[in-house]
């Protein structure tokens, strides 16, 4: 197929190569040329807007940044919606707003064209090796249809519900990993100043009842001091800010996300928001 792909940051590199992997021609936008350079030497075609990717594409996946940078991918003259072809598939998989996702849907359906909402779990690692979680809003028959492509990114494929059901469920993923992030370091931090070894509790309690995704993937990158992003500190707080905007909205009070926002802000003010979420480790340095 012909495949479009906008976004080529640490996760959207590997689904590139996935895509270039099962025989797809894959034309690919990103505003930093050089991160595309590798992927271009693999077979990717580099083009210079949004506009071309929807021109040469079938179906376009994005995976930006943060709800601005969707609305300009998607929106104004240059545009996805303005330019994709008519009965095509435009599939955002950055985590963004609900009401974003649904606006996106709703202009593309006006125009023939077929969008879904598709964000994903996972980081870096998830990625690479194809085994991401991924929460899916649309027409129901538009992810069926969207399955095999999605499957070449993922594992854990769920259709969630009309658009911007899968934004939502992305939210209920985040809120819990916020707290759970809180609890990953402060065990980490109590096995230390009992003079226990980190990596050897680490054998006994991520395979009981403490087991996490984050406490088995992120705990060891905490105790190698290895703070290279798999998911940007940055990426994190806008997520946590729009889940507690829609929570707000729904009259909910949730404290633990409140805590956890406000811890990885202030770190963010320290300079540590282009390090990986696992650099919470950091707001305990003083213990």
């Amino acid at each position: 197929m012909e495949i479009g792909f906008i976004g080529t940051g640490v996760m959207g590199k590997s689904l590139v190569e996935h895509l270039l992997g099962a025989g797809h021609q894959v034309s690919i936008y990103t505003r930093t040329a050089k991160k595309a350079e590798e992927l271009v030497e693999k077979g990717a075609i580099l083009v210079e807007s949004p506009k071309q990717v929807a021109e040469r594409s079938e179906v376009v996946f994005t995976m930006v940044g943060y709800p601005a940078d969707v609305e300009e991918v998607y929106f104004g003259e240059n545009g996805l919606l303005e330019n994709a072809r008519a009965g095509s598939t435009l599939v955002d998989m950055t985590t963004s707003k609900p009401n974003l996702a649904k606006r996106i849907f709703e202009e593309a359906k006006a125009k023939g064209i077929e969008a879904l909402d598709a964000p994903v779990s996972g980081g870096d690692i998830g990625a690479q090796n194809a085994v991401l979680s991924i929460m899916v809003g649309g027409d129901e028959a538009v992810f069926r249809k969207s399955l095999p492509l999605l499957q070449l990114f993922g594992e854990n494929i769920v259709y969630q519900g009309p658009a911007g059901a899968g934004q939502h469920t992305k939210m209920c993923n985040q809120i819990n990993i916020a707290t759970n992030m809180i609890g990953v370091c402060e065990s980490l931090i109590y096995a230390k100043k009992a003079g226990l070894d980190p990596e050897t509790v680490l054998r006994s309690i991520s395979s009981g009842a403490a087991g996490s995704w984050s406490l088995s993937n992120l705990a060891p990158r905490m105790i190698a001091e290895d703070f290279a992003p798999g998911f940007y500190i940055k990426h994190f707080i806008k997520d946590m800010k729009i889940a507690s905007e829609e929570a707000e909205g729904m009259g909910l009070d949730l404290p633990g996300l409140r805590l956890s926002l406000g811890m990885y802000e202030e770190l963010a003010g320290q300079g540590f928001e282009e390090n990986g979420t696992q650099a919470l480790i950091h707001y305990y340095k003083e213990s």
